[in-house]
C-alpha cells in the first residue's frame, strides 16, 4: 500500500528570515492525520536567510538529524560542540535528558536549504550527544547511501531507534530499488528534482510512504536528491 504526501499539502510558515514546510504537525501547524510516521516525528524543509538563524533553544528526548541540501549551517551547543554542516554531511544531535543549541546560516550572502528530521528515541533520559560525518560525493551518487542507523554501520551516524536513514543523488534515468523487510515501513522524501514511483510522479517536497510492500522502485525523471527512512 502506498500513500502520497504532496508538497502543497504540507504545513507552511514564513517568518521572513525562515521559510519552513512541515511534513508532519509542528509548532502552530497541526493536522491529526499527519502527526508522524512510526517513530519519524518531524521532517521540516527549511530555508534560512543569509546572516540569520535559530538562537539558542533547548530540546529533550529526540534524535535530531540535519541534512543540508545547499549552503552551510553553523551549529553550537551546550556540550561545547561547534562546526559548519555542508551538503554531503550529516549531523546527529541526541537531545537526551536535555541539550541547548543554536543554528545559523554560515553565509552572509547565500541562503541555506536543509531538512531537519526528528526521530523519537527508543529510550528516554539518554546522555546528550553529537555526531557529524562527511560522505564522499561519489558515495551518494546513483544510490541511496546509509547515513544514520541504530548501530553506526557502514560509516553512518548512530541513532537510538530501530531505524535507518539513507540519502542519495540520482541523475535523470537512474533507477534504484529499496528493499523493504516484512513488517517494516518506508518513507521516501523527494528533497530535489522529480521521480516516479509505481507510476506516481513525485516532485520536490513530495513524499510517499509504504506499508506491506516488499520493494519500492524509484526512477529519476531529472537530477534528484532523495532521503529514505526504514522504520518499524
Amino acid at each position: 500500500m502506498l500513500t502520497v504526501r504532496k508538497s502543497s499539502e504540507r504545513g507552511h510558515a514564513d517568518h521572513g528570515w525562515l521559510d519552513s514546510f512541515h511534513t508532519f504537525s509542528f509548532a502552530s501547524y497541526r493536522d491529526p492525520e499527519w502527526m508522524g510516521f512510526g517513530p519519524l516525528r518531524v521532517i521540516n524543509e527549511d530555508r534560512i536567510a543569509p546572516g540569520t538563524g535559530f538562537p539558542t533553544h533547548s530540546h529533550q528526548d529526540m534524535e535530531i538529524v540535519t541534512w543540508v541540501l545547499s549552503g552551510a549551517l553553523e551549529h553550537k551547543d551546550s556540550l561545547g560542540n561547534g562546526g559548519v554542516i555542508r551538503p554531503g554531511e550529516v549531523q546527529r544531535m541526541r537531545a537526551g535528558h536535555g541539550i541547548a543549541h543554536s543554528e545559523y546560516n554560515a553565509s552572509a550572502t547565500e541562503p541555506v536549504h536543509l531538512l531537519q528530521i526528528w526521530i523519537e528515541p527508543d529510550a528516554y533520559g539518554l546522555e546528550p550527544g553529537y555526531e557529524q560525518i562527511a560522505f564522499a560525493p561519489e558515495s551518494l551518487q546513483g544510490q541511496l547511501r546509509l547515513i544514520a542507523s541504530n548501530d553506526g554501520r557502514d560509516g553512518s551516524v548512530t541513532i537510538h531507534q530501530d531505524a535507518a536513514i539513507r540519502a542519495g543523488r540520482l541523475a535523470a534515468g537512474d533507477q534504484v530499488t529499496l528493499e523493504i523487510a516484512p513488517e517494516r515501513r518506508t518513507w521516501l522524501q523527494v528533497a530535489r528534482g522529480r521521480i516516479r514511483v509505481k507510476g506516481y510522479p513525485l516532485e520536490a517536497g513530495d513524499a510517499v510512504s509504504t506499508r506491506f510492500e516488499s520493494a519500492l522502485v524509484v526512477e529519476a525523471l531529472e537530477a534528484s536528491e532523495l532521503v529514505s527512512f526504514d522504520l518499524p
